[in-house]
Formats: structure tokens, sequence, C-alpha cells
């Protein structure tokens, strides 16, 4: 038989998989081309799927399986009725069956429902054996020196056990980005309806999996910035036509894996974004300052349309508008340890890129000692460090400034932003540039101590409630270090 997913399907490898599933369910499938793991990853030339299956039932089954799945079309079917083999008496007193030839990609159904509240535990659990063992060697670097080769030894192999433990427990949790991709459509389809747009939705890459406690999070943010594509993004048929651009409007969300991390684009090709306006509404608001805006670039300006109330939709609607809610997304994106770039050009359209991790459950650090105290600052949002001597900073109204590229970036002490003691530094210290909010800053600290990765606590009450804070986490030497949130810190 042949079947034939849709050239618009925006999921062709969830249709064909969703086929397979089905069909598996009537008999044994053989000879299928693609293979099964091209089928997944949605690499279908032409569309075009072919197989044999090997079935009790006729076509009316095969037919009634296909029945409910859309954007799928049965190309071909031939019946062909098999004559049984002769099959040799089994030998008395053997129990064993004879063997029979192994279906292409079926497995025996081996699966149990498992609560996702005993993944959380497991994942905790973990978590807790992997802080135990850098207990452990952090312990080990004080016994006898004739001793420690056999400890670090054992140390090791218990690691290598743990993160294969911790690795394993991960793809338990990982869940295919398909289950929100799935309500794209209809929202699109909703939205374009009520605002009288004509618009077409590709989306590509929703097999990408993720893990669960972000797909949990992630819903909403989609949903958000798909509506602003739409409502604002797209223009009326009339505006595009008198724009050169045809009438329906297009929004494109493509996810693909990069190393350790996915990156989620979202683009439309609408009347796109100002930067000039939007500084002018954050001046109105007193947001940022004359001076700030004077030095942002384009794409530095389009984050603050993330800001809470910068818009500059011309009209904004019941259904979204550019700027509200758009703080809650940045938000939301950046608690998951990923981040949100905009990118527009005016007339062209905007393109929204979210880089997420893989798993909240273990984060990259950049650990910097302010006084006594030990902080955590995220990898993702570190854009470089360097040393300077604080005598030679430039000054603007006795603000700071560091030379950091071609440009300067304001400088704020992080012992004074936390209230934390610390001597007075004389000479050369170091300064970490990350980003926030209204563009680059430059933290100054007084030691940097490198990186680590570390396994995310969630904080409780009250500690949840304090500014600047995002997390916690506890080294190999038992010490807790809290993990900062360094663009709510800079707002508080």
């Amino acid at each position: 038989m042949k079947f034939k997913v849709a050239a618009s399907c925006p999921t062709p490898g969830v249709r064909a998989f969703l086929v397979h599933r089905r069909l598996s369910a009537l008999g044994n499938v053989f000879d299928l081309r693609p293979a099964l793991e091209e089928l997944k990853a949605g690499r279908i030339p032409d569309g075009l799927v072919s197989l044999e299956l090997e079935t009790q039932g006729g076509e009316a089954a095969i037919r009634g399986a296909l029945a409910n799945v859309p954007e799928v079309e049965l190309v071909a079917l031939k019946e062909v009725v098999l004559e049984a083999a002769p099959v040799a008496p089994p030998v008395q007193g053997s129990s064993a069956a004879p063997d029979l030839p192994r279906a292409v990609g079926h497995e025996p159904a081996r699966t149990v429902r498992v609560r996702t509240e005993l993944l959380d535990y497991f994942l905790d659990t973990v978590g807790e054996l992997l802080l135990a063992t850098a207990r452990i060697r952090e312990v080990s670097k004080v016994i006898p020196q004739n001793a420690r080769p056999l400890l670090e030894e054992s140390v090791d192999r218990l690691h290598g056990l743990v993160k294969d433990l911790h690795d394993k427990v991960m793809s338990a949790r990982m869940t295919p980005l398909a289950v929100i991709m799935d309500r794209l459509p209809r929202v699109a389809r909703d939205v374009a309806r009520r605002r009288d747009r004509e618009v077409d939705l590709v989306i590509t890459g929703a097999e990408i999996e993720l893990d669960r406690a972000i797909i949990d999070e992630l819903g909403d943010p989609l949903l958000h910035i798909l509506r602003n594509c739409i409502d604002h993004g797209i223009e009326s048929a009339e505006e595009r036509e008198q724009a050169h651009k045809p009438p329906r409007g297009r929004v494109l969300v493509n996810v693909r894996r990069l190393r350790d991390r996915v990156v989620l684009e979202i683009e439309d090709d609408g009347r796109g974004m100002d930067a000039a306006k939007l500084k002018a509404v954050a001046l109105e608001r007193g947001l940022i300052t004359q001076e700030t805006a004077e030095r942002m670039t384009d794409r530095e300006a389009f984050q603050l349309a993330c800001m809470p109330g910068v818009s500059t939709a011309r009209d904004v609607s019941d259904i979204s508008g550019r700027g509200v809610g758009m703080d809650a997304v940045k938000r939301t994106v950046e608690n998951l340890g990923g981040t949100l770039e905009i990118e527009s050009e005016k007339g062209k359209g905007t393109r929204f890129t979210l880089r997420l991790p893989l798993t909240v459950a273990v984060v990259n650090l950049l650990l910097v000692q302010v006084g006594e105290e030990v902080f955590g600052l995220p990898i993702a949002k570190v854009l470089g460090a360097t040393e300077a001597d604080e005598s030679a900073l430039s000054r603007s109204r006795q603000s700071p400034m560091l030379p950091w590229g071609t440009g300067l970036v304001p400088v704020h002490s992080l012992g004074e932003l936390l209230e934390v003691p610390a001597p007075p530094r004389i000479g050369l210290r170091p300064y970490v540039v990350m980003e926030a909010d209204t563009g680059r800053v430059a933290l100054a600290v007084d030691r940097l101590l490198g990186q680590e990765e570390a396994v995310l606590k969630a904080l409780s009450r009250p500690l949840d409630m304090v500014p600047g804070l995002s997390g916690v986490t506890i080294l190999g030497s038992g010490r807790p270090v809290f993990i900062l949130d360094v663009p709510r810190l800079l707002a508080a």
C-alpha cells in the first residue's frame, strides 16, 4: 500500500507516524519506505510512504484506520493472499515457538503509565545523588595521598552511573512539541477570521522533544506571540496589495535542535516593528533615558516591546497588543533558562527567536564572589567578562561606563545591588557583561570562581518573593548558592 501526506501539512512526520501506529495495530508492517527513523524526523520525499501490511483484516479495516487522520490520502492499495507455508511440528517436550519474521519498526507493547509527580520525584532524587557524589569528591581531597586514587576511581564510577541514571530519567520526561503545536492552527484560523485576515501557518520541527516542565510553561507564550503576529503584524489584504505583497499573509513556526538547546522561531511577513517609535514610547513613560535611547541599537530597541506598557500597535484589540503581555512572555522564557530575541525590518516582517534548554533541571552557571558570598549567574545571559581599573572607567552623569566592544555599557556594583558588605576595591577588578531588559550591563564583582553545572532547586516561600533570585543550588562543598535573575534585580 501507499499513502501520501499533503504538502500543506505542517507536521508530516507526526501524521505519517500516526498512520504507522494505526496500521501496526492491525498487524505487522514490513518493507517500510522511508525507514521509521526518517518518518519520525519528517523526511518524506514528495510525502509518499509505501509499506506492506500483514493483517487478518481486509480493505475496510485499513480504510477505517486512515479515515480520521487529516491531511493523509490513501494512494494505492493492493491485496495479496499468501498461502500458508507448511510448518514442521515442534519437537516433543519443547515449548519453543517457531521463528517468525520480525516486522519493521514493530515493537511489542511494553509501556506503563507513570504519574508526572513520580517523574518529578525521580528527578529530584537523582539531583540529590549528583550533589552527594560531588560532596564525596570534595571530601576525598582531604584524605591521605596514597589512598586517594582508589577512592577517586570509585567516585568517578559512581558519578558515571548517576549521570547515566539522570539522563534516563530526563528521557522519560521528554515530550514532543507537537503537544502544543497542534493547538496553533486553530488559534491562527480564529484570530485571522476575527481580524478579517488571510493567513497561512507553516509549522516544521514539531516532532522535536523538550522536557515536560518546559512544554507545560511554553504553551501560553507561543499562543501570545502567534496572536501578535496575526493581529498586529500581518496587514489587511488591501494594505498588502498596496505594499506589493501577496494578499495572504504567512507565519512560519520553525523548531530545530542546536546541540544542547532548542531554537524556536516564529516569523511573520507583516509590517514589522518601528524601533524609533518603541524608543519614543519608552522615553515618554520614563522607562529609559535620552542617553540610553541614543546609545541603543535597533536590535536592543526591539527588546523594549517586552517592557510593561510599551507598544507601537495602531490599535490594541481584545486579542493582543504589541507590548501587552510580551513582558510576561520574556519572563517565562528566561525563567526556563532560555532567551528571547526579536528581529524586525519595517515593511518586511518580524522574527521572534526563543532559545531554550532541553531541560530545566540542570543549569550552567558562572560563579562570582562578592565579599564573603558566592552567587551564580546563568551562562545563557553572560556575554563575557573582563578586568578593568575602576579609576579608568568613563563617567556619564556620575554613572560609570565600561568600554565593551565598540561602545560603552553602564556599570552596576553587584555588592550594592544585593546589599552585601564588601571592602572597597582599588585597582583592577573583574566585570561580568550581561544582557538586561534595557540592553547590556556590566556587573562589578570581587572574584570570578569559574563555571559550574548545577542542579537547580526552586525557591520556596518567602524566598520566591525576593526580587532578583531565580533559584538555588548546592555546590560539592555543601555550600548553598543563590542563582540571580539580573533583569529583575536591576528593576527592583
